[in-house]
């Protein structure tokens, strides 16, 4: 069966490569953790997981555990880490699927250990990351609570502390004083951890803009002091996008950073078509509630792409899509399912013909950045709201 013509291309040739380029920029003895949280962001765990895979990624981190074990059927060989934490009750799939839980709470853990009881696993078998909130306030555990965290790691229990994890929350803010206080705090955590005397295999911790920046030396030595092995997270950069860093570095941009700049490759392409081509008059109204009104003859083209695909509403009436290789502005308001474009000065535009949203098309090009600009939002959100009905295809 013909399907509708909005679809997004996936290049896991350049997801490959991306994952390889970053994999470059980490110390020796570290080693990369691939964020395929949010479906990819979007992008497709079906697609993009065997691909990292491919490319040498031992590990990957997803949301929930719903993700890891699909995930786990993709991967059967690979380290699964659920970073969005377990909910109560999922300590067996945990266990039969064989993934890593994020934890926190008393009560993540009490559910890992009961269901690696009832399992009758052995002591230590089980591993965790143990997340410490070093300033973020959104998940982790604090420097007065760790201490009885630590101390569900006994001699008989099932559970390994395998890993220490935290996330920094303003790693691309280039003055870097944010996360120099957060690894402070990180290390004062490490100094709990071995004076409870445990120990841990893994530092989790550092995402894209990590890699990009003096700070990933500093996680390194910080692994290093304590016995440990960085584990860094990338996300967003291996899908081709570069983390903004604010304030802008000038001239004195890091050197990975500028070397990210000319070697990432865009993975996601969003596509589109035309579907009927039509002239217009002088006052004719187009798209709801008349927000655009011709104010000369035109000609317009009617695409298959709406804010229930992904093209924000927002878009309407200011900005533009690639037909022909030539920018053709949105106007009236971008509709569920479908949106217009202004080809009145783009020759021979007809029905079919390919229309991008995101990604290049002759020597133009529509980024996330573009449109996240264009929305007040950042691509993160971009690629993650374009609908599950939008087929991915590998290209």
């Amino acid at each position: 069966m013909q399907t509708r013509p909005c679809w997004v291309e996936i290049s896991t040739a350049s997801l490959e490569e991306n994952f390889r380029f970053l994999q470059s920029l980490a110390p020796s003895d570290a080693e990369l953790m691939a964020i395929l949280k949010a479906d990819a962001y979007g992008h497709s765990l079906a697609l993009c997981a065997p691909a990292v895979v491919r490319a040498g990624a031992r590990w990957i981190a997803v949301t929930s555990v719903e993700e890891g074990v699909a995930a786990r059927a993709l991967c059967p060989d690979t380290r699964i880490v659920v970073i969005g934490g377990v909910v109560p009750g999922q300590g067996a799939t945990i266990i039969q699927h064989r993934l890593t839980a994020v934890v926190w709470e008393p009560a993540q853990l009490d559910d890992l250990e009961a269901a690696a009881r009832s399992a009758g696993l052995k002591p230590g078998s089980v591993p965790v990351h143990l997340e410490i909130d070093t300033g973020m306030s959104r998940q982790g555990t604090s420097l007065e609570v760790l201490p009885s965290h630590l101390s569900r790691f006994s001699p008989s229990s099932p559970l390994k502390l395998e890993g220490i994890m935290t996330h920094l929350f303003a790693a691309d803010e280039s003055a870097g004083n944010a996360t120099q206080s957060q690894l402070g705090e990180l290390q004062k955590a490490l100094e709990i951890v071995e004076a409870a005397g445990l120990y841990a295999d893994w530092l989790n911790v550092g995402q894209s803009s990590v890699l990009f920046c003096d700070d990933i030396a500093t996680i390194a030595e910080l692994a290093a002091r304590h016995g440990m092995k960085a584990l860094l997270r990338p996300g967003i950069s291996l899908y081709g996008i570069v983390p903004r860093f604010t304030p802008e570095f000038a001239t004195d941009a890091p050197a990975a950073l500028i070397a990210a700049r000319s070697t990432l490759k865009p993975v996601l392409t969003f596509k589109t078509a035309v579907i009927s081509v039509r002239d217009i008059p002088a006052g004719a109204v187009v798209g709801y509630n008349g927000t655009f009104v011709a104010s000369e003859p035109m000609r317009v083209a009617l695409v298959t792409a709406g804010y229930a695909d992904g093209l924000s509403r927002i878009l309407g009436n200011r900005f533009s899509l690639l037909v022909r290789g030539q920018r053709a502005p949105l106007i009236g308001r971008v509709s569920m399912d479908h949106a217009v474009i202004d080809v009145t000065e783009i020759d021979g535009v007809k029905a079919g013909d390919e229309v991008v949203i995101i990604g290049t098309q002759g020597a133009k090009t529509i980024t996330a950045y573009d449109h996240a600009d264009a929305t007040q939002t950042i691509p993160w959100e971009v690629l993650t709201r374009i609908a599950a009905r939008v087929p991915r295809v590998a290209v």
